[in-house]
């Protein structure tokens, strides 16, 4: 670890006691909430519903864990996955540095991995046109599906590092049968995680055309899912690095 590192961990194990700030940060996610305030970005032309918090903390992720394989739940208009396309464009750019060797997609081993109920056409044909689309595959229906969950671990198994995102329907059941399903999948030293967990954060009135609320939600998934997994645990690191950000407690490492 590098002096500049150490004073980063320093700043960021103090954060807690920076009693304004985390104040601050709380009531801008509470009040960004009702507008949709994150629908608002895009990832190289893509739409993608995250704060740039977010962003910049997945973008950490990929580069610190190195996968060959993201597993992401969850589709919309794709820009989670031309963001997670673009990060392996990267590694493997660095590999071909590195290697004094031209860099050729078409032999890249790296790949984004989706999975949707309903994966809308015209995202789709959208994702499909966009330049980095040979690193992604969509695989339409319920993440949850056992057919589908088993499509997704063959695949897995041709590799050797999996990143995994989960970033579908937001109840506790079927959250928590997704970390049952795909957080096994997770390689040591790498990362699952589960967005949305503010929701248990958020007022009882907050989300009233939806199935998920408070006690119904992401974190409470988690919190379940934790009791019999210590293998995994929170990182608080990243919740007190951007503070600003849809999945409070859902960065899981997995230690082992």
């Amino acid at each position: 670890m590098t002096d500049f590192e150490k004073e980063v961990a320093s700043r960021l194990n103090n954060v807690p006691s920076e009693k304004a700030m985390v104040e601050s940060a709380a009531s801008f996610v509470l009040h960004s909430t009702p507008p949709k305030y994150s629908y608002n970005f895009s990832w190289l032309g893509r739409p993608i519903i995250q704060y740039p918090q977010d962003m910049v903390a997945m973008q950490e992720i990929i580069w610190k864990v190195k996968p060959d394989l993201i597993i992401e739940t969850g589709i919309a208009h794709g820009g989670s996955l031309i963001l997670s396309a673009s990060m392996l464009a990267q590694l493997d750019l660095e590999d071909a540095i590195k290697a004094g060797l031209e860099i050729d997609p078409a032999k890249s081993k790296r790949k984004v991995l989706a999975v949707d109920i309903d994966i809308r056409s015209h995202n789709k044909a959208a994702i499909e046109a966009h330049y980095l689309s040979s690193r992604i595959q969509m695989i339409q229906g319920s993440s949850i599906d056992l057919d589908i969950a088993k499509q997704v671990s063959d695949i897995a198994t041709n590799f050797s590092k999996v990143l995994v995102f989960l970033d579908s329907n937001h109840t506790h059941d079927h959250v928590l049968s997704e970390l049952e399903l795909y957080a096994p999948l997770t390689s040591v030293g790498s990362y699952c995680v589960v967005f949305d967990t503010l929701i248990e954060d958020m007022p009882e009135d907050m989300y009233p055309d939806r199935d998920w609320g408070p006690g119904n939600n992401p974190k409470t998934a988690v919190w379940e899912y934790l009791k019999d997994h210590s293998e995994f645990h929170v990182d608080q690191s990243i919740e007190n690095k951007i503070l600003i950000s849809v999945a409070p407690e859902g960065y899981l490492f997995r230690s082992r």
